[in-house]
């Protein structure tokens, strides 16, 4: 398996930003917050961003442009096409230029934008490894206003799942749980109606594709892994997590091994949404 250009580093993005052909860089800086339980105001990104973001960056708000409302279809459904597409050319992503994503480090909101881009037909799209904290040079506080993009999304460039689709994955090929393990076993559900997972899904934590600088494992390292929980040679790979968005995470470690692999946008908040799904609970996957 050949290793996709799905990751760039601190170094190499601050060579391309000074290059010719500088990428579209997107700040997408966000994290799954309890705060309603917590009584705690919400994670705002924005104001991250407002403090200091990489020269030349748009800040792309995960929650309203990346994601509808949440409801039936999971906690992070995919955005309505018109309103992404707008954002993304207010950044000035055009069809014809790469884009660099980046967030604060977990990896997971860029990675759910470097998803949506790649499902939506851009061809040079790729995550900062590590995101915000490898990067060394200067954070500025201006906000950049970049000449309007051409990019018109057209979904089905890559594999998605829906429900069902997911669910005879685990029966046909490789379904993976990016979740945490103890999630997967149903121990404990902090955010969806009932723990556990979708029967035949594969614990595989997506927090297990990084090193504890937060950049992934080399592709050896993950290929390795991902063989040893069945995503061998000429096998269907499929992930979900909670609402869609680590799942995009583990999609993009599978990538860099050279794995493709689809997504179940939906994910855990969709399953188990429907009291007619079958949910399992345990370390075994059935």
């Amino acid at each position: 398996m050949v290793a996709m250009n799905a990751i760039i580093s601190a170094t190499e993005l601050a060579s391309e930003l000074a290059g010719q052909n500088p990428p579209v860089l997107l700040d997408v800086r966000w994290q799954l917050t309890m705060a309603k339980a917590a009584g705690e105001p919400p994670f705002d990104g924005r104001a991250e961003y407002a403090a200091g973001h990489i020269p030349g960056a748009v800040y792309v708000d995960l929650d309203r442009e990346l994601a509808s409302a949440p409801g039936t279809r999971g906690r992070h459904p995919l955005p309505d096409l018109a309103v992404f597409g707008a954002a993304m050319r207010r950044a000035g992503v055009s069809a014809g230029t790469p884009v660099v994503v980046y967030d604060g480090g977990q990896g997971w909101g860029a990675a759910r934008a470097w998803w949506l881009l790649r499902w939506t037909g851009h061809p040079d799209v790729r995550v900062l490894d590590g995101g915000l904290p490898v990067w060394e040079g200067e954070l500025p506080v201006d906000v950049p206003e970049p000449a309007e993009g051409d990019f018109e999304p057209k979904p089905g460039a890559v594999e998605m799942l829906d429900g069902d689709g997911a669910a005879a994955l685990a029966r046909s090929g490789v379904l993976l749980d990016a979740r945490a393990g103890e999630r997967y076993r149903g121990e404990v559900e902090p955010i969806d109606p009932v723990g556990g997972h979708i029967p035949g899904a594969v614990s595989a934590p997506t927090n297990d594709n990084v090193g504890a600088d937060g950049r992934f494992l080399p592709a050896e390292e993950l290929g390795a892994r991902f063989k040893a929980l069945g995503a061998v040679e000429g096998a269907d790979v499929g992930v979900y997590c909670g609402s869609g968005v680590s799942g995009a995470h583990e999609v993009l470690a599978l990538a860099v091994a050279g794995i493709p692999a689809a997504l179940y946008v939906g994910s855990w908040s969709e399953w188990s949404s429907d009291p007619s799904r079958p949910v399992a609970v345990g370390p075994d996957p059935q």
